[in-house]
């Protein structure tokens, strides 16, 4: 393999703004759960990071892993490199999690059915991972929150639900209540267990009181969230109920709440969506935060700030939900459901201001604002957390935010439950990297594939979403000038004046008469024509190519993954081998569109050590065509994401019924160090290699529509070739 011929560069100094950047949080690592495992266990056992904590001198963290029923240990004395210390086993299902010092107090299920629930709450030495007391709880449960002065605990006895019996709904016995434990120096006392009944107090279920967030302000009062019962309940110190009141409900406009027909459109509403909260956080003594989650008729996709009198001070509606979408984080799977779906609430004061943090469970992603003033919070970011994240935890005399993210995808070969570690910088926001933001309508976007240059405008590129949008084919302009890059124009791709159906555009290239070329991936099974389609300037497809019987004839389904073209000819790269292909070896084809003659060249891939690999783009600039060659495999996996280039004198179709010429190829840039600047895992869809008119080079990985994905989509420079 030849010297790399570009050097890799910071991803992070891409952003670069004003030499005087505002504070912003980066992601600087991220922590594989698996890495907790000892040596010589089995690895490809399912893991989970779900709710987290950090002790008290923010030297370590310590989540708990439901799959595993242990909690895991990471050391980020480092916290760019944080170090795993292992896990301990509960004895049961670990839920949640709170830190006194260096002491745990972890609430772990141990229920032998929803009839019969049971549970107990554990004291555990972080640093050692000795068990120092437990004390049993007569309940299941779910949040546990620490006294801040550490005199006692609350933990939320949910005692959840059967979802298969009774419809599904509340009305299920045992009833649910609030558990309260003093602590004596340190030690649970178990004989002062306060059990606070909560029933009667509710409209919805009132003999039935599902308990699922507690946290605990600095006078001593714990805020519970009655999630199905739509309902808040205030608990002083002593056990008495301060005030209760119910969660309400938003009228939701503007939102997709159809997530069958494969299309972003927001022009449907929900009415008196209930909010059905789950995770709730002080804001201050007086005011605090929930993340309207939703479970069983509700979900209003956004978050509120109460006061602890029942007061609405602020209200979210569709705005966080629309932050999302614009970053590409919508989940269009999830459209009928509850959207994005707000779950986890943190709050912390970060040089001087107060900050609500929002994870989105389903968009995997965490907004940051500033609540300086509560009836009035300012989105200042929106960062990647990971897939499904769960828990957060600040830390903010170290400059962290800490997220748990509980999918772990190992049966389905992708990638591992994370936790990653945010630090609030003096530098640029280095995510989102493409945005939407500043079009006259909210548009949605993901999934992005195949790209190219404009011919003339430098920074100005187009690219194509997948089939993920099969009902809205759509060619996107980018302004690369700017950081973030800006999604300025979605062209909906039309056929007879409707979305054309039947496409998987994975690449495009201008046809030099003002419209483009696109190359559709074809699915035979699916009955997805693999072609070339010439579409206008209005996005109607005014030609299509069908393929030569020849290469119908050993077609597999990965098909055209990027086009490219020089004069009359327009090359195509086929993603993997085809039927008549050598191990290892992919086509080129060409197609000319003057004279309809087509041909190939071969290309070696690199050997796969484990999945496959194959082409994912495939560009002409001057004297060379640059491919995209990839491998499936994502996170500690991944081992080949890198651009090549091929000769043009070498790229001489020879007829597809001979034998076909063998290119060569020379390394031009690994992409992984790229990928990992971002601070996450390294993602799988190196999709998308583009040059604008002034030769400057551009990557774009493709986010499968936040389907087990993370969402997060990177699109960045490498500079000019």
């Amino acid at each position: 393999m030849s010297k790399s011929l570009m050097t890799a560069a910071s991803v992070l100094a891409l952003c670069a703004g004003a030499a005087q950047a505002e504070m912003n949080f980066n992601r600087i690592a991220s922590f594989a759960t698996p890495d907790n495992m000892a040596e010589g266990e089995d690895r490809t056992r399912e893991t989970s990071a779900e709710i987290i904590a950090a002790t008290a001198d923010g030297m370590t963290l310590i989540y708990t892993d439901s799959p595993l029923e242990s909690v895991g240990r990471i050391d980020i004395t480092d916290p760019a490199n944080p170090q795993p210390m292992g896990n301990v086993e509960m004895g049961g299902e670990p839920t949640s999690v709170g830190v006194i010092g260096e002491t745990a107090y972890i609430g772990v299920n141990t229920s032998e059915s929803f009839t019969n629930p049971s549970g107990k709450l554990v004291a555990l030495n972080v640093a050692t991972g000795e068990v120092l007391g437990e004390c049993e709880l007569g309940g299941q449960p779910d949040s546990v929150a620490v006294a801040k002065d550490g005199s006692f605990v609350s933990v939320a006895i949910e005692n959840e639900r059967d979802e298969d019996l009774g419809d599904g709904r509340v009305g299920q016995l045992p009833a649910g209540y609030l558990a309260m434990v003093q602590l004596t120096d340190g030690a649970i006392a178990c004989d002062t267990l306060n059990k606070v009944d909560l029933t009667g107090l509710t409209e919805i279920a009132p003999e039935d009181p599902e308990p699922e967030f507690v946290d605990i302000n600095s006078l001593g009062e714990t805020v519970i969230t009655l999630q199905e019962n739509n309902h808040l309940v205030i608990v002083s110190k002593d056990g008495e109920v301060l005030s209760h009141f119910s969660a309400g409900a938003v009228d939701l406009e503007g939102i997709d709440a159809t997530d069958e027909r494969a299309a972003l459109i927001f022009n449907e509403s929900q009415p008196g969506r209930k909010r059905e909260p789950d995770a709730v956080k002080w804001i201050d003594d007086d005011h605090f935060a929930i993340a309207n989650e939703g479970d069983m008729d509700g979900g209003s996709r956004g978050w509120t700030i109460f006061a602890k009198d029942g007061t609405e001070v602020y209200e979210a509606g569709t705005s966080f939900e629309q932050a999302l979408i614009m970053i590409g984080h919508y989940p269009d799977k999830r459209s009928d459901a509850k959207g994005v779906e707000p779950e986890s609430i943190e709050t912390a004061t970060f040089g001087g201001t107060p900050m609500v943090f929002v994870g989105s469970e389903r968009g995997s992603a965490v907004g940051v604002y500033d609540v300086t003033d509560p009836a009035a919070p300012v989105l200042k970011q929106v960062l990647p957390s990971g897939i499904g994240p769960e828990g957060y935890v600040a830390i903010p005399e170290r400059n962290l935010l800490v997220s748990a993210n509980e999918n772990d995808l190992i049966e389905d070969g992708g990638v591992r439950a994370h936790v990653m570690l945010f630090e609030y910088q003096d530098a640029p926001a280095a995510y989102p990297t493409l945005t939407s933001e500043g079009m006259d309508e909210l548009t949605g976007w993901g999934a992005i594939s195949g790209m190219v240059g404009d011919a003339e405008q430098p920074g100005i590129l187009y690219a194509v979403n997948d089939s993920f949008y099969g009902y809205q084919p759509t060619i996107f302009t980018i302004d690369a000038t700017s950081k973030p890059a800006k999604i300025t124009k979605a062209l909906r791709v039309t056929r007879g004046g409707q979305p054309a159906q039947k496409l998987d555009m994975e690449g495009i290239t201008l046809d030099g008469k003002g419209g483009f070329w696109v190359a559709s991936e074809g699915r035979t099974d699916r009955l997805v024509p693999h072609a070339l389609y010439n579409v206008n300037a209005k996005g109607e497809i005014k030609k299509e190519i069908a393929l030569p019987a020849s290469l119908l004839a050993v077609e597999k389904r990965f098909g055209f993954e990027g086009v490219t073209r020089v004069g009359d000819t327009l090359w195509m790269a086929v993603q993997r081998e085809w039927a008549d292909d050598e191990k290892n070896h992919v086509k080129l084809v060409s197609y000319n569109i003057e004279t309809g003659e087509w041909g190939a060249v071969l290309y070696e891939k690199a050997a796969p050590a484990t999945g496959w690999t194959g082409l994912s783009e495939i560009v002409a600039h001057g004297d060379y065509f640059y491919v995209v060659e990839r491998d499936n495999q994502i996170g500690a996996a991944a081992v080949t994401k890198k651009i090549y280039r091929i000769p043009a004198a070498e790229m001489v179709p020879a007829p597809l019924d001979g034998e076909l010429p063998v290119v060569s190829k020379e390394e031009v840039r690994d992409l992984i160090p790229d990928l990992k600047g971002w601070g996450g895992y390294v993602v799988d869809k190196v999709e998308g290699l583009a040059v604008d008119a002034a030769g400057e080079v551009f990557v774009s990985t493709d986010n499968d529509g936040v389907d087990d994905s993370s969402g997060e989509t990177f699109f960045w420079s490498i500079g000019k070739m």
